[in-house]
């Protein structure tokens, strides 16, 4: 067995991207990988979700791969930190809890399993487990001497008709599940996965005195403009109009802003007036 890349244990386990969330990321085996480019495109999907410790056994292209790391983007940091190993058997000897991706059916008394289960396997048992999902080749994925060397076959919800993925699509289906039941089980998501959305005020919200003043502002123009008609409805309509404006909930720049339309109006209205006069 060959090493390249890194050999620390924050570079090997991925903790210094996920140091936050206390877990450690799995670890995915590509068997005889034909294509750098997917070798690449797979060092992408990981690193999208923090996923940076990957495994070759025996790369039809051999390694490094100057193809992988055109297309790893970003994720360059996982193809430079692969290990290259001769055995799938060497690939799998650290690790405790070991998916075989496949859609094949395959005659061993194993649990079939799909990417949602995994993951809540993965992250709950990740603290006594290593973890790794391995992935086989893009002609005919992973044999069943490869299968029988696993715990579980995981099998994504493809349509049968074409069942088919890429690798790195595949990949990315299994991060993803890892990942968001990661973030579910550190509280930083909702039981659905969705994070929260934080928006950076770039003004303070209005407080009600400024809300008062740019009611007073409209109010005056419309009632210049003749727009409260018939009068007896001018007490409703006002009330509508502040609780449309109450709802946005705008901030002191856009109260500013609006006050600075109203004027402008008024100006041109105006203008207006004198040259009809």
């Amino acid at each position: 067995m060959s090493r390249f890349g890194p050999t620390s244990s924050a570079d090997v386990d991925g903790a210094a991207n996920l140091s936050d969330l206390g877990v450690r990321p799995p670890v995915v085996v590509l068997v005889e990988p034909q294509m750098g480019e997917n070798i690449g495109m797979v060092a992408r999907a990981m690193a999208n979700f923090g996923w940076r410790r990957l495994r070759l056994v025996r790369p039809r292209d051999g390694w490094p791969n100057a193809k992988a790391n055109a297309t790893a983007g970003h994720g360059t940091h996982v193809t430079d930190g692969a290990e290259l190993f001769d055995t799938l058997e060497d690939a799998l000897a650290d690790l405790s809890l070991v998916y075989a991706t496949s859609a094949r059916k395959h005659d061993l008394a194993k649990q079939v399993v799909g990417p949602i289960r995994a993951a809540e396997r993965s992250v709950a048992e990740v603290s006594t487990m290593r973890v790794g999902y391995v992935f086989g080749r893009e002609a005919w994925g992973l044999t069943n001497e490869e299968v029988a060397l696993c715990d579980d076959i995981l099998t994504l919800p493809v349509d049968p008709e074409y069942a088919s993925l890429n690798i790195a699509q595949a990949v990315l289906v299994c991060a993803y599940e890892w990942r968001k039941h990661t973030l579910v089980v550190q509280g930083v998501a909702d039981e659905n996965g969705a994070l929260p959305v934080t928006t950076a005020e770039r003004s303070p919200i209005a407080d009600k005195g400024a809300m008062q003043g740019l009611f007073d502002h409209l109010e005056r123009l419309l009632d210049a403009s003749g727009f409260f008609r018939p009068p007896e409805k001018r007490d409703g309509m006002i009330t509508n109009l502040r609780t449309l404006f109450q709802r946005a909930r705008l901030n002191e720049q856009e109260v500013r802003t609006l006050r600075g339309v109203f004027s402008s109006l008024d100006r041109a209205h105006e203008r207006g007036r004198g040259r009809d006069s």
